[in-house]
Order: structure tokens, then sequence, then C-alpha cells
């Protein structure tokens, strides 16, 4: 019997696999070689790197909600130039893509840590978090103000010739617009979607239970918002998107795959199983070995929507 075929194309990037463990759910890969060789995955994005390191938000940064989880870590990474040095050379010798996320406070510090990672040997892709604050526009999220998002990924798109993913926010009003907008200033693909931005409150305190007050809402509870904003996307641009939010199975993954994704990141549920991906990766398999077709591409997009208007 002929092997399924999972192998997936993000523009000029090639996978084994559509599946890849998303950023901030995977520390820099090191993490979880107790628990499986990464050379299963398909890609793994290192956790966001800075300029300078940074240390994050106070505690209490993470607390679980119904179906899901608000995380308010802060960013903390130990900054660009330590990851090269100390962290990049021992993915080296795993048969995966890396990909590097990339934040900063400003377009200038986006550009840069994007220079700095454009020479690093061993690393495939860069992905643009653009759910961060642009302190020179007043604390405006980037990836909520389809200008300001043009003007970051032109400057990174010029920082750097490896492959360029932005990630896209939810918390936006049309994510075709931004999805467009990135298309337009030469992202090579598009993720999504980040976190949906939510508060947890603390009723005998009165008071939230995150330190930072807000956070990121992430998990299964995300998934049919998400599926619904990938099947947008997937429609208004020509470039390949990757899916994500609150997959924990392989038939969650197809639920993207078949809205539009060529590949999709797996996050919150690394935390409850160290191994999600590669039980994500096995499950595709088995989907394909049962019901066919022999090649996970052929699914992309094959969502048959009836009368349903995504676009």
């Amino acid at each position: 019997m002929v092997s399924p075929d999972l192998g997936v194309s993000l523009g000029p990037l090639k996978l084994k696999n559509p599946v890849i463990a998303a950023s901030g759910t995977f520390g820099y890969g090191l993490e979880f070689l107790p628990f499986f060789d990464l050379s299963q995955l398909g890609g793994l994005v290192v956790k966001g790197l800075s300029l300078k390191p940074r240390v994050g938000n106070p505690p209490v940064r993470i607390v679980e909600t119904p179906a899901g989880m608000l995380n308010a870590i802060g960013l903390q990474n130990v900054g660009v130039d330590a990851f090269i040095a100390e962290k990049l050379s021992a993915l080296s010798g795993y048969d995966t893509v890396i990909f590097a996320n990339v934040f900063g406070e400003t377009e200038g510090e986006y550009a840069q840590v994007c220079r700095k990672l454009d020479q690093a040997p061993g690393l495939g892709a860069i992905e643009l978090n653009v759910s961060c604050p642009n302190t020179e526009a007043g604390g405006m999220i980037f990836g909520n103000d389809p200008r300001a998002l043009g003007r970051v990924t032109r400057a990174c798109r010029r920082a750097t010739r490896l492959p360029l993913l932005v990630k896209l926010s939810p918390n936006v009003t049309d994510i075709r617009e931004t999805a467009r907008v990135a298309e337009a200033e030469g992202a090579d693909a598009l993720s999504l979607v980040n976190t949906f931005v939510g508060m947890a409150v603390d009723v005998d305190r009165r008071r939230p239970v995150l330190a930072n007050v807000s956070g990121g809402l992430s998990g299964p509870a995300i998934r049919p918002l998400a599926v619904w904003m990938t099947w947008q996307a997937s429609r208004a641009v020509k470039i390949p998107v990757v899916g994500m939010g609150g997959i924990l199975t392989a038939r969650d993954a197809l639920e993207f795959i078949l809205a539009g994704a060529s590949a999709v990141q797996v996050g919150t549920a690394n935390f409850i199983h160290p191994d999600a991906c590669v039980r994500v990766v096995r499950g595709l398999e088995q989907y394909l070995a049962q019901h066919g077709p022999s090649s996970i591409r052929s699914l992309v997009g094959a969502l048959e929507a009836g009368g349903g208007k995504g676009s």
C-alpha cells in the first residue's frame, strides 16, 4: 500500500506534512525533545523573538477557561541574538522547518530582527506577530490597522529573503482586508488566527485574574471562529493560508484544511499532550488511508459550502 502524501507547500517553502507547532506553545522546540523526535513535524515556530530580551508580565499570566485558556505572558524571550547563538544550532539536526516568530514595538525593530535572522543558518522562514502595540503610534496594535500592517510587512519584506508569513490578528472588523494588505506587501503566506482578546474575573476578590487584566484566548473555544476566518481569508487572497485555533485532533485540522488552509498550527493542545502535533500527523495519515484521496493537497479548500456566503 502506498503511504499517503502529506507534503505541502507554503509559497517557496516545502513541508513534509502540514502540521506545525505554534509559537508561544512550544518554547524553542528544545523543550519537547524528551517527548518525541522533532523530525516528525512539518515545522515548528519558536516563541516570539524581539530585538532585546524581555522578562514578560508578572504573574498571574495564565488562567484556564471553559474549553480554552487565557494567557498574558508578555512575550518573554531571550532576544534574537541569544536565540541565534544558543538555540538555533541545537535544532539543526532535525528534519523539520524552523520558523522564527518576530515582533517589535516599532517598524524599525521588526526589520532589525528580520535582518539578524536573514543570515541565520538553519532557519527556514519568518512569521510576523503583528498583534503587538506600536509605541510610535500611541500603542495602536499593528495588526488591527491595515496601514500599519502594510508598513511593517513592507519593512520586513525588504529586510529578509527568507519566506515571510504574517500572523493575522482576529480582533479586526474584516479579516479579508488585513489578509489582502499583507499579501500586497509581499507576504508569502498568512497564518491565522492569533488569540482573541479576553478577560477573566475573580468574583470573590472582585479583581481580574490576570495581572495584565486582559489576555489572549486560545483553545477549542475559538475553533469555529478561527475556521470561519480561515475560510474568509483563503478566498480573499492567492497566497497560502496556515490555519490555527483550538486544534486538538486530526479532524479539527481537517476542518481548517477543507476551509482553505494549506497547513495548520497546533498550539494550546501542546499543554495537554506534549506529543499533540504528532498525534495530529498520525491522524491525518489514517484519515487519508481510510477515506482518500492519496494527497492531503487535494483536500485544501475542498469544502462544499452550498449557498453559504464566505466572501
